[in-house]
């Protein structure tokens, strides 16, 4: 019997985006073929920006969106590439993966920087902020990750953030994995600037991100990009004035990012869905905690996005995975040292009810019950 292509069974994404797509944004894929220098699309570009700095509230009045092909990561080093100053110094808090990736992107753009790197497992020193800080008054911006998925941490910014408020640091945010779910206060934590995509917490498909940033931060002295693709001012420039973008984007991505937004505020908007996720992430952790599975955190550390689990002694990762995999549930692997130690699941996208009910029962007989 031939197998059918996993292209054309529906799967269930519990990796850290992409997601699994609801019907009404994955059809919107198919709505039609645009010249992307049309007015059309140019005006459907300017409502997407428009859309992106009323997710999360407070900041519509004070920050502008500009839209680019790529994924997060792009968005990420566009911003600072783009934000980051060229005399001043950047300190950048690591404590997993992407934290250390935007070290290594203030590097390759040769941006003068300090780095306060902490063990994967470890919660953002603040008191060591404020210390060097203190120590060192080049220091004019702050690069830190929001939820940094290499374990499923979300970090204290409120902390970070009122110390950046009250030294007056401008803080650049990687909000990749939380923008769309997760608590933001731009004001309260002096934001400059934060970089996201469509295929996280929006529900969207992958390929499209965007940077927010404040119209001060617009309209101030630009910085060295060292890039032509990645400098956002470009970008802000031609999307805000006609709302053309100086390369192309993908066009059929930009409607469905552009129909997940609706969606997301017709469903209660942020609040509501860091709470969906809450509730599915409480569902799959009592069911694992049954199998006898820990969690690599204690949970009050978690996102509402994602969690991470230790592997059980006689399970490897391929084993677990590939088990899952064939009911049509995709976990993910932990990442470098953590690699064979742990496995991921996250909360995103169309999971129905009788999904998480499914997945709860498939992993209980995959690891069994502790007496």
């Amino acid at each position: 019997m031939q197998q059918r292509p996993i292209h054309s069974q529906r799967l269930i994404l519990l990796n850290p985006g992409p997601v699994t797509l609801t019907a009404r944004v994955r059809n919107a894929l198919s709505a039609g073929d645009w010249c992307h220098r049309e007015p059309e699309f140019a005006a459907l570009i300017r409502d997407i920006n428009q859309r992106l700095t009323q997710v999360h509230a407070g900041m519509a009045a004070d920050y502008a969106a500009v839209t680019l092909a790529g994924s997060g990561t792009s968005a990420v080093e566009a911003m600072l590439a783009s934000f980051a100053p060229d005399e001043a110094t950047t300190l950048v808090v690591a404590n997993g993966v992407y934290g250390e990736r935007m070290r290594r992107m203030l590097e390759t753009h040769k941006k003068p920087y300090r780095v306060i790197e902490q063990a994967w497992t470890a919660a953002v020193d603040v008191a060591a902020i404020e210390r060097c800080l203190e120590q060192d008054r080049t220091i004019t911006h702050l690069a830190i990750v929001h939820h940094e998925t290499t374990t499923g941490r979300l970090n204290d910014i409120a902390a970070v953030g009122k110390l950046c408020k009250t030294r007056g640091v401008t803080l650049l945010l990687d909000a990749v994995s939380s923008f769309g779910a997760e608590q933001i206060d731009a004001m309260g934590w002096n934001l400059g600037a934060l970089a996201a995509t469509a295929n996280k917490c929006l529900h969207g498909a992958p390929g499209l991100s965007f940077v927010l940033a404040r119209n001060a931060l617009w309209a101030g002295p630009a910085q060295q990009a060292g890039s032509v693709y990645l400098d956002l001012r470009a970008y802000h420039a031609a999307q805000h004035r006609d709302g053309y973008s100086p390369f192309t984007l993908p066009v059929q991505l930009a409607f469905a990012l552009h129909e997940a937004l609706l969606e997301h505020v017709e469903q209660g908007g942020a609040e509501a869905r860091r709470q969906l996720y809450q509730t599915r992430a409480r569902r799959i952790h009592a069911t694992l905690s049954r199998s006898g599975v820990s969690t690599l955190l204690h949970p009050d550390e978690y996102s509402s996005v994602l969690w991470s689990y230790e592997l059980p002694a006689n399970r490897s990762y391929a084993e677990l995975h590939d088990a899952l995999k064939a009911e049509g549930f995709i976990i993910y692997a932990g990442q470098g040292e953590l690699g064979r130690q742990i496995f991921r699941i996250a909360h995103m996208g169309d999971i129905q009810e009788a999904d998480l009910q499914r997945l709860c029962t498939v992993l209980t007989a995959t690891l069994g019950v502790q007496p």
